[in-house]
């Protein structure tokens, strides 16, 4: 799977340059045969403004929210974005200028305002970005586009429009909220956040979010923390992006990377302050895996699970299997916290600039991890695992926690496997064989892969000067394995007559059915959903 690529044009820094919103879809050129039954929306939220006043917008994740939308239908397809306009978006506009601090860039001061002003300006509280560039995904029978604070945005997936900003602080007792939610067949969302309780304690707290209510009310309204989990340290939450849920369990990884919450509280008295400088690392911690009862919900406080130090964004699945639970992850080695490498500084530079920085990153690394749920009858000092398809291990100590070492599923020097999916409807929380990914080359994204989670085999689609997304896998109607699906994905190729191009990939075999490309340049985006 590891690419041999190399990219010396650096047409990659094409993904991460602004683009203008459209009037109107724009018509695409198909190129192969679309499959009849795949009719709907590809819904990508990202970054599509990098600068503002003529500033620019420092870090990967500061750029204004945008939309993207591929429409299918009848064999046809258009091509659609708009910018969200939230708080953020609306009031740099307005203000020619950075008004509220984004994740690596800090708001700028109102040249209007005199310096007293200003001062009080800094202490009257934490203005909290609503810029919600990383996910898109359905509560009940609405969207919303979401980042990782407690607002998230109401819009409509037809029409691109911005409808309503939530602050989820008014319905539950989080202080922000993952942009990797789990939704049950239902409609029901699961999500976890961390929170500040009495005595500035801290927790991480899982909410539940209802379905479709049938008297139409709200089911944001109906919100509930279902399960509290505890935190190892009392002012430094560690940074979640994902969790795991099987059919019975919560399972949250507590990771070294840590927010320190005395200089989040204080950071927005200093001027030029951010979200990246209230992180830091743990260096002795390790990291920890807490598990929790789904239903009837509960903090298994006996099950204390423990291993060395890595970075976690992605979970891909986790699964019960005879007494185990089995949580696939990519994982990215060490506590070196791998935001400090996405600053757009250094996604921007030559290419072999590029592989020196990465070079000195975290190394990526999918990992399968073991957790055995009966742990009261075995012997110290042994291995608890008895699967007989992997190598992970876990181990109990003496003090009463379990040591895991894991298997590895794919490793590859500064080729990462991550963004990924699988067929979500019929496996998550189940034991399933493929993951799908987005693939990383030190960092720049130029290829998709397929993993067999089982055999270790891998497919990859890749084409020289082409930078995809993270793909997603839509299931063929009637469908009886597990992999007969499409993979689609939004692919930049600068210096191209249409530069921007939808891909759609058979999932079984990873070769490309189709592609609909359009004339223009579509930015690098994070997330998003398939909406039949």
């Amino acid at each position: 799977m590891v690419s041999r690529l190399e990219h010396p044009a650096a047409g990659y820094r094409k993904i991460f340059e602004t683009v203008e919103e459209l009037n109107e879809p724009i018509p695409a050129k198909v190129t192969g045969v679309l499959p009849s039954w795949l009719g709907g929306s590809l819904l990508r939220m990202g970054p599509g403004l990098f600068e503002v006043g003529g500033e620019p917008l420092h870090h990967l994740f500061d750029g204004q929210a945008i939309i993207h939308k591929f429409d299918l239908k009848n064999g046809q397809v258009t091509y659609y974005r708009k910018f969200i306009k939230t708080d953020a978006y609306v009031r740099a506009m307005t203000e020619n200028r950075v008004v509220i601090t984004e994740f690596g860039t800090a708001a700028y001061a109102d040249p209007c305002k005199n310096i007293f002003s200003r001062f009080f300006t800094y202490f009257r509280g934490i203005e909290v970005t609503d810029n919600c560039l990383v996910n898109i995904y359905p509560i009940g029978e609405d969207f919303y586009a979401v980042t990782e604070t407690n607002y998230i945005t109401k819009v409509d997936p037809d029409s691109l429009e911005t409808l309503k900003k939530v602050d989820l602080c008014k319905y539950i007792s989080v202080n922000g909220v993952t942009a990797h939610p789990h939704t049950e067949a239902d409609g029901t969302v699961y999500n976890i956040g961390n929170c500040f309780g009495k005595n500035m304690s801290l927790a991480y707290n899982i909410v539940r979010i209802p379905p479709a209510q049938k008297d139409k009310s709200d089911p944001v309204e109906k919100s509930q923390v279902v399960v509290q989990l505890p935190s190892s340290e009392r002012l430094k939450p560690s940074y979640v992006h994902s969790f795991g849920m099987t059919e019975n369990h919560f399972v949250f990884v507590e990771q070294p990377v840590k927010i320190n919450l005395l200089k989040f509280l204080s950071a927005w008295g200093l001027r030029g302050a951010t979200y990246m400088d209230c992180f830091e690392s743990n260096e002795s911690m390790g990291t920890w895996f807490h598990l929790a009862t789904k239903d009837p919900a509960g903090y298994l406080s006996s099950h204390k699970f423990r291993t060395s130090a890595f970075n976690l964004f992605h979970h891909i699945n986790t699964y019960e299997d005879q007494g185990f639970i089995v949580v696939d992850l990519c994982t990215w080695k060490g506590h070196d916290f791998v935001y400090n490498y996405l600053y757009l500084s250094n996604l921007r530079q030559e290419w072999e600039a590029v592989k020196e920085a990465a070079m000195r990153a975290p190394q990526p690394e999918v990992r399968r991890y073991v957790l055995p749920l009966d742990i009261h009858r075995e012997e110290q000092g042994k291995n608890l695992v008895s699967l007989p398809y992997t190598t992970a291990t876990a181990v109990l100590h003496s003090d009463g926690t379990i040591w895991l070492e894991p298997e590895v599923l794919f490793s590859g020097p500064r080729q990462a496997f991550e963004f990924p999916q699988i067929n979500y409807s019929r496996c998550c929380g189940k034991k399933y064989s493929f993951a799908y990914g987005l693939g990383l080359n030190h960092f720049i994204p130029d290829r998709i892969v397929k993993l067999n989670v089982n055999t270790k085999e891998t497919w990859v689609w890749q084409e020289e000067e082409c930078y995809p997304s993270e793909p997603l896998f839509v299931p063929t109607p009637g469908a009886t394995d597990e992999d007969d699906g499409v993979l689609l994905s939004i692919v930049v190729k600068p210096g191209a007559d249409r530069p921007g191009f939808l891909l759609v990939l058979d999932a079984m075999k990873l070769t490309e059915i189709a592609r609909a490309e359009v004339d223009t340049i579509i930015p690098v985006t994070l997330h998003g959903t398939y909406k039949p």
